[in-house]
């Protein structure tokens, strides 16, 4: 199937994304998404018809969520 034309301006992210779409736009490979949604740490996606899509604006907030790597004082050569 040819790809359709950019309908929005690129200065408008769309709101639903793709399963490979919204692995992009958190950052990880869509295999660790897949992941990340059934762990629940991602939101699951919305049904549109035959079509599954991720809420961008769920998606930040969930990737907010998501806990920082660890920043502690702590240096284990200091034991």
């Amino acid at each position: 199937m040819p790809k359709r034309p950019d309908i929005l301006p690129p200065t408008l992210a769309p709101r639903g994304l793709s399963r490979t779409e919204a692995a992009a736009y958190i950052g990880v490979s869509p295999t660790l998404f897949d992941h990340l949604v059934r762990d629940r740490r991602m939101p699951p996606p919305k049904r549109i018809n035959a079509r599954t899509v991720w809420d961008r604006k769920k998606l930040d907030r969930a990737f907010e969520l998501i806990p920082d790597g660890d920043h502690s004082d702590h240096n284990p050569w200091d034991d």
